[in-house]
């Protein structure tokens, strides 16, 4: 990858973008993960307003202290960088005052954690509005378009993707050239979204390495009979993820209506 041209086309586009839309910048959720930081770092070289809005909710102290480092990193090398800080804890723990909790905890933790990423779209959407910017997605293109690793009308709940078609290798490739913190370039990627430091790897069965030779693999199209051992249960684990998610990637399904019956 040729990093430099990348890192410029993509600041470029996200510029013209921007522009276009007559907007004055972006807002970027900061959770202390390498893609966020890419994201926010390639939004402020564009020099138009950028927000960074860290949205804790019972979070992992680790994830905190990294996105505070970022924001600070961030801010001394652009003066078109601010910050801001909304606790959504409160608001969370009132959600589920309101709502019913029964069922098994699985399905629970899984819907709350869902709706964590949902409550801060929310939030990232409210200050948009309120300062005239486009809410920039964090999202790569392994997550976004093989495993669907993100959550709808949460994290994937956004107004434009400048990483979505990078591989999360190449996001780092881009994180070393722009001088991302070691801290972040070296912590196990998580959503962070059940408030502990359980990684992406834990959940998934898989390292984003070993997803990105399967979704290769599956674009060649390969099967699963083509593999033993470890790889085959890579890309076992791809396929079912990418099939069980493609409701995420494709157009939201419409009923179209036969002209006769209207």
């Amino acid at each position: 990858m040729q990093t430099e041209k990348v890192v410029n086309h993509i600041v470029n586009w996200l510029k013209d973008y921007a522009l276009n839309a007559r907007v004055n910048g972006f807002v970027v959720g900061i959770s202390g993960g390498i893609d966020s930081a890419v994201t926010s770092m390639l939004c402020a070289k564009t020099g138009l307003d950028v927000l960074c809005v860290e949205m804790p909710i019972h979070q992992a102290a680790s994830h905190v202290s990294r996105a505070q480092e970022h924001i600070k990193l961030l801010k001394a090398q652009f003066p078109n960088v601010s910050e801001t800080r909304t606790d959504l804890t409160p608001v969370f723990e009132e959600f589920k005052t309101e709502v019913s909790l029964d069922g098994k905890q699985e399905t629970v933790d899984m819907a709350l954690a869902n709706t964590r990423a949902r409550l801060r779209m929310t939030t990232l959407y409210y200050h948009a509005g309120l300062l005239g910017l486009l809410v920039a997605g964090t999202g790569n293109k392994v997550e976004d378009f093989g495993v669907g690793f993100y959550t709808k009308y949460g994290d994937g709940g956004v107004d434009l993707s400048p990483i979505a078609d990078l591989l999360k290798s190449e996001v780092y490739a881009i994180g070393e050239y722009l001088g991302v913190s070691s801290s972040i370039m070296k912590a196990a990627p998580s959503d962070g979204l059940f408030g502990d430091t359980r990684s992406d790897e834990d959940q998934i069965g898989a390292s984003y390495p070993e997803l990105e030779w399967a979704m290769r693999k599956s674009e060649n199209g390969m099967t699963e009979n083509d593999f033993e051992g470890r790889e085959k249960e890579v890309f076992k684990i791809f396929k079912n993820y990418n099939n069980s998610n493609k409701h995420k990637m494709i157009p939201i399904p419409i009923c179209g209506i036969p002209n006769e019956f209207k």
